[in-house]
């Protein structure tokens, strides 16, 4: 069990994985400071100074000035700011992968698919449509034809 173990570990696909995972996080943490850092505090200035991580909604109790002192009062609160923010960096985060994904795709080598093996085609004596080499009548123009001697 070990060694299997040891050899899931060891697969390429697994390594690129965690890799993967790891540089993901620490571009989200990035990324959420972009939107709370660089990005809210312009959009919360042109809407009259609003600091968009602290606004909430208070379901009830006595009314609380701020959001901690409504979670330190134990108050029952809606904070619908930070949601903003989780979204707006979740869109954030997704452009990048999308610009990532599509650059990716772009350096890609495009390989011909081969073509699909099928029978040898010959033309049709009546009408010159392409017929495969075993047929023995035409299905454009219905003539019949014999089957080329490499074919029969």
């Amino acid at each position: 069990m070990i060694q299997e173990f040891k050899s899931f570990i060891a697969r390429g696909n697994v390594i690129d994985m965690a890799v993967g995972v790891i540089i993901g996080g620490a571009f989200g943490k990035i990324v959420s400071s972009l939107t709370e850092d660089l990005i809210m505090p312009p959009i919360g200035m042109l809407l009259g100074k609003v600091d968009f991580s602290s606004l909430f909604i208070q379901l009830a109790g006595d009314p609380a000035t701020s959001l901690d002192a409504a979670r330190k009062a134990g108050v029952p609160i809606l904070a619908y700011g930070n949601f903003v923010n989780q979204i707006l960096n979740f869109l954030i985060i997704a452009f990048c992968v999308f610009l990532l994904i599509k650059a990716v795709n772009r350096m890609m080598v495009k390989e011909e698919a081969p073509a699909p093996a099928g029978p040898e085609m010959r033309d049709c004596p009546e009408c010159c449509s392409p017929i495969p080499a075993k047929a023995r009548r035409c299905p454009q123009c219905t003539a019949t034809v014999e089957p080329t001697e490499s074919a029969a």
